[in-house]
């Protein structure tokens, strides 16, 4: 049956078609009056088509329409005079007979969409959140939800050609401690009880292997109340989360590997890292990069130097651990920009300072701390940190964690401003070995570091007998352009093991088995060992869209406050809906 708004799209029209009588639809992007013809650029998901009018009432009609109304046209296609050859209906026009209005738009819009004379990204993005439907015209932004849907397909296309199996697991769950707050909904059948919308399907994917599958997977929606930034999602997000059975961390690590590979190969024209991507401890990580999520196209890399100056007279060195970038060719920058980054280093990054020296052509410290490189601490800096004439060298005193933190921060900095990071390729790497536990400040208590349901290498022996802060687990994170996109583990799959290792974290078995009672009572029932991951979907898009922001990749999202401007949620409910669920506000 034919359509009665249209018989052809907007973007596939072309030479072999003139002479034929067709029906478009489509928006109206823009109208040029020229006195006696009208022009008309009607767009549509597929294309544009140039409308031409010359038929005086075809004129009147027009009067009435405006920018971004419906239409439908009917036609017939001619050779454009003046051709276009920058979209694919550029040979052509069709000359309008008739003019039909489907959906009249407002004479004045909140901003433009598709103009030429605007960047959308200068429109402030609460008002482009409010009216996100009309944000969605827009070129890039449409473009970037429809390269999400390929982007999806492809996942979908290779986990099955992988074996994996796709299962959906319940969005109304139980509160657990896995690391950020709940999103919770109360029970109108259970008075004062509550569900919890899952941080992600950690329990289920466990429990689908104790239940005989093989390899598990599917697109998981996951919700924490988390502070909202430029590359997270704020209260809602995806991830490609997929578990296997009797499968090793390097069984996770080389599906991750084909997966990524895969879709990053389909989906940009930048230079793709091919598997193995490069291991990294999480100790090498904060040693080398002073982060766990190194951007490896950096090609800066921190150094340690306290030894070197041991015996150094510069008090503020003294008794610190001295963390040193060398910059290839820095000595060719100005003291401006020495001073700058000192004031990055202290006000940003909450530094005590930043020390610094450039080496000169004649192979002489100059500037900043360099009446303090001695001849012997020189001569240390050229055979142990690779210092040659015309570099200049950043230094960080503090004690180890907070030196490693800053110089990480330090050397980032470095890369942007002196341009150094590798432009259109993607490296990727893994980061292995991460410590089972850390010690939380605030609460004076030992905490899990990462996934708290991870194997500990040395298992029981390791919980019962090691010093908890030097336990380290099999547990690791893709990493790629300096984003963490994934995370995954071996699975802790036995009752008793998983018991001590939430009792080091200050949790008692009761509790365990309160949060955890599926998998505390499947565990008795023979469960085979398994491991792995998650991909963060949005950030995956993110990156091939090469976008700084994550709403950009998605059709609907909150805004840096977590509110959807939009549909006006989070919002207020009627007495009668909190009554139905037992639930009173206090206004206090």
């Amino acid at each position: 049956m034919a359509n009665e708004y249209r018989n052809h799209n907007c973007g596939e029209l072309n030479i072999n078609n003139v002479g034929q009588e067709v029906r478009l639809a489509g928006w109206i992007q823009r109208i040029r009056n020229l006195g006696g013809m009208t022009f008309i650029d009607l767009r549509d998901q597929y294309g544009i088509t140039q409308i031409t009018i010359s038929d005086e009432s075809l004129k009147e009609q027009m009067s009435q329409i405006y920018t971004e109304c419906v239409i439908s046209v009917d036609g017939k296609v001619i050779e454009r005079s003046n051709k276009n050859n920058k979209i694919p209906t550029g040979e052509i026009e069709v000359e309008a007979k008739s003019i039909t209005i489907l959906g009249k738009c407002e004479p004045t819009l909140p901003f433009e969409i598709n103009s030429e004379k605007i960047d959308i990204s200068s429109v402030r993005e609460d008002l482009r959140l409010e009216y996100r439907y009309l944000d969605l015209r827009n070129n890039k932004i449409h473009n970037n939800i429809l390269l999400r849907s390929q982007i999806m397909k492809s996942i979908r296309d290779k986990m099955d050609e992988m074996k994996f199996a796709e299962i959906q697991t319940p969005i109304l769950a139980n509160s657990s401690p896995e690391g950020a707050r709940d999103f919770l909904v109360p029970s109108r059948l259970h008075p004062g009880e509550f569900y919890a919308l899952p941080q992600a399907p950690q329990q289920f994917k466990q429990l689908l292997m104790i239940s005989g599958f093989d390899k598990y997977y599917q697109i998981a929606p996951c919700f924490r109340d988390e502070d909202p930034r430029a590359d997270r999602a704020p209260g809602e997000f995806y991830q490609v989360d997929f578990e296997m059975a009797f499968a090793t961390q390097e069984d996770v690590l080389k599906t991750i590997e084909e997966l990524i590979t895969t879709v990053f190969t389909k989906h940009t024209t930048w230079q793709v890292d091919k598997g193995p991507f490069k291991r990294i401890t999480y100790k090498e990580a904060m040693e080398k990069y002073g982060i766990d999520k190194p951007d490896l196209r950096n090609p800066l890399i921190i150094q340690d130097a306290t030894e070197l100056f041991k015996e150094s007279e510069f008090n503020a060195f003294k008794g610190k651990t001295i963390k040193a970038i060398v910059v290839p060719n820095g000595a060719l920058q100005g003291r401006k920009f020495f001073d700058s980054m000192t004031e990055f280093a202290v006000e940003e990054q909450g530094a005590k300072g930043l020390a610094w020296t450039k080496i000169d052509e004649n192979n002489t410290p100059q500037g900043g701390i360099a009446k303090f490189i001695t001849e012997d601490i020189l001569k240390g800096l050229e055979e142990k940190l690779g210092v040659k004439e015309n570099d200049s060298i950043f230094f960080i005193a503090d004690k180890l964690e907070t030196a490693q933190k800053i110089a990480g921060q330090v050397r980032i900095e470095l890369g942007k401003r002196l341009d150094l990071i590798e432009k259109n390729v993607y490296r990727f790497c893994f980061i292995v070995d991460f410590p089972m536990y850390e010690y939380n400040e605030d609460e004076q208590k030992i905490d899990f570091n990462h996934n708290p349901f991870s194997m500990p290498q040395g298992g029981m022996e390791a919980l019962q007998n090691s010093n908890p802060l030097d336990i380290v687990a099999y547990q690791f994170d893709l990493v790629g352009n300096g984003y963490e996109m994934a995370s995954g583990a071996v699975r802790n799959h036995d009752s008793d093991l998983m018991v001590k290792a939430f009792e080091i974290a200050g949790y008692e078995e009761k509790t365990v088995e309160e949060k955890f009672g599926a998998l505390y009572k499947a565990f008795k029932y023979g469960t085979p060992p398994h491991a792995g991951a998650a991909l963060g979907l949005d950030r995956m898009i993110m990156l091939i869209e090469d976008t700084q922001n994550i709403r950009d990749v998605i059709a609907f999202p909150k805004n840096k406050k977590a509110r959807d401007v939009m549909i006006n949620t989070p919002s207020r409910v009627e007495d009668y809906q909190l009554k139905d669920v037992h639930i009173k506000i206090d206004e206090k």
